[in-house]
């Protein structure tokens, strides 16, 4: 009997030695604390009076943008928590490509809300429950207030430089955002006209060519392809009407043998040979490129010196090492085949255009290529005084061409400024009177947190955060669906006539990744952090990686 007891008082190990393990109350505790660090972090660069960050990688490089994606990307995080707060700003990033701030803000002040009721003694899988809820009641309130724009419609065009304005007012870019919202509605309305019938607009067919120099104001659309490279050879031309393109993949090189292999020359006269049968392959090349009526060679790989050499003589245009997405782009802008073999060159496997030019941009040459026979080809030609400006402007169109697009493909709208989330919030207090039991405490909890919204914004631009949320309830209550914070005029205001329009699908994914995240973050009630991985249980989150996995 004494064995027994003595064998039961043994200690029984079953995760390995430094595993760390937070348990319960404070495993939730930790977890929302880290994401609420996050959300904190881009608080203050959300709406039109929000700051910007910058931030230095580990090798020094700087990014200042006070865009949402971009800071959390650049965040060298290690909480797994944290990382899903990240993770949401990516989703959205990846599916609307607007709203990033929002949705990690919106994250963070869900997890802040549902820890009151933990505090409460409110169990989490009813708060889960709740945030169930009343997400799908949010969207069908943006459902139930969106608009509809109609393409035929006259204002059509209006309405879209209109999103695309407001989505670049909280960017550097927003001193610029007249000239630059019509450049890029009409980027995207120039790829529409010509889209295949089945197939889907896409961001990634309006090309960006970035380059320091000038103002952001000198920032274009040109109407046709741009490519970052220059002409080869001097003696080339470098305009060329009426151009026939070759677009090869291979290199106009000689080709070295795939064995290693030595070639013995005893006599002075064989290796005069040996260099002449080199430069007669070389001319062969030119020669069937000449033969196909080709006057513009755009080569993915290398063109010997040679070879050059004899393209200026016959007055051939060339450039080389072009990226394979520009290879793409030439290819479905000009028809021109991509050719592989030199040997099977024909004259019908040429692109053409009507002008082909080299042109000088800042300090670099770029090659343009204009009347394609595919008329809707556009090119953004991004200008700035620094490398940081370019690239935030760059941000700036991305995020604008992407909520165009939104439009375009889902073509419902709502009114920003806090409209819509202070319309959502009412709504949600209404339905949670409507729920049984503690879930309305979820649902409650739900509006509060989208509220903090217009609160955040207001803070931002200076304003008293109280004196707006009440009187934007007022306005709400009163049936005022469009009022929101005019941050011009510092006051709340319609945002109809304030023309502050955003898609409604941006909202709609802002709350439907901000609401699973939380929820998913609510339901951890154990975190089991092996050795060598960033501990979950240490609270905020910050620090290296050390090895071994992240979660």
């Amino acid at each position: 009997m004494e064995e027994l007891i003595m064998s039961q008082q043994v200690p029984v190990l079953i995760l390995k030695e430094d595993t760390e393990r937070t348990r319960g109350r404070d495993a939730q505790r930790n977890n929302i604390m880290a994401a609420i660090v996050i959300a904190e972090a881009v608080k203050s660069a959300l709406g039109p009076k929000g700051m910007d960050k910058m931030l230095v990688d580990s090798f020094g490089d700087v990014t200042v943008s006070n865009d949402g994606a971009t800071i959390l990307k650049e965040m060298d995080v290690a909480h797994p928590a944290a990382k899903m707060v990240i993770e949401v700003a990516k989703t959205v990033d990846a599916e609307v490509g607007d709203g990033t701030t929002t949705a990690a803000i919106l994250t963070g002040d869900l997890l802040k809300q549902a820890e009151k009721l933990l505090d409460q003694k409110i169990h989490p899988t009813t708060i889960i429950s709740g945030y169930r809820k009343a997400a799908n009641k949010a969207l069908e309130v943006i459902d139930s207030v969106a608009e509809t724009v109609d393409p035929a419609a006259a204002d059509y065009r209006k309405i879209l430089i209109d999103v695309a304005r407001t989505s670049m007012s909280s960017k550097f870019a927003s001193t610029y955002r007249e000239p630059l919202a019509k450049m890029v509605v009409d980027a995207v309305l120039a790829i529409r006209k010509d889209l295949p019938e089945g197939e889907e607009l896409d961001v990634e067919n309006i090309p960006r060519q970035k380059q320091v120099g000038m103002s952001v104001d000198h920032t274009e659309l040109v109407k046709g392809l741009v490519l970052d490279k220059e002409i080869i050879h001097a003696g080339m031309p470098k305009r060329l009407e009426n151009a026939k393109i070759l677009l090869l993949e291979s290199a106009l090189e000689i080709e070295k043998t795939e064995l290693t292999a030595k070639v013995s020359i005893t006599d002075p006269s064989g290796m005069q040979s040996f260099l002449q049968e080199e430069e007669r392959m070389l001319k062969s090349m030119v020669d069937k490129i000449v033969q196909s009526g080709a006057n513009v060679v755009i080569a993915q790989k290398g063109i010997d010196d040679v070879v050059q050499h004899f393209l200026a003589k016959k007055g051939i245009m060339a450039v080389r090492r072009i990226k394979k997405s520009d290879v793409e782009r030439v290819h479905e802008t000009t028809g021109a085949a991509i050719v592989s073999k030199i040997q099977n060159l024909t004259s019908s496997d040429l692109g053409k255009a009507k002008l082909v030019e080299e042109r000088t941009v800042g300090d670099d040459k770029m090659l343009f290529i204009e009347g394609t026979p595919k008329s809707s080809v556009v090119t953004l030609l991004v200008r700035g005084g620094t490398d940081h400006i370019v690239d935030e402007v760059d941000r700036a169109l991305n995020d604008a061409l992407h909520v165009v697009v939104d439009v375009v493909k889902h073509p419902q709208i709502t009114y920003g400024g806090g409209a819509l989330a202070a319309e959502i919030s009412m709504k949600l207090r209404e339905y949670a009177t409507t729920l049984e039991g503690r879930e309305q405490y979820g649902a409650n909890a739900f509006a509060d947190a989208i509220e903090s919204l217009p609160t955040t914004l207001a803070e931002n631009a200076g304003m008293d955060p109280i004196d707006v949320i009440v009187n934007l309830r007022k306005s709400h209550t009163e049936g005022h669906v469009y009022h929101g914070i005019n941050l011009n005029l510092m006051r709340v205001d319609d945002m109809k006539k304030a023309k502050v329009i955003e898609p409604a699908i941006v909202n709609k994914q802002i709350i439907m990744s901000a609401a699973e995240a939380a929820q998913m973050i609510l339901k951890i009630d154990d975190v089991i952090s092996s050795k060598g991985a960033p501990s979950a249980g240490g609270g905020a989150p910050g620090g290296e990686h050390e090895g071994g996995d992240d979660e």
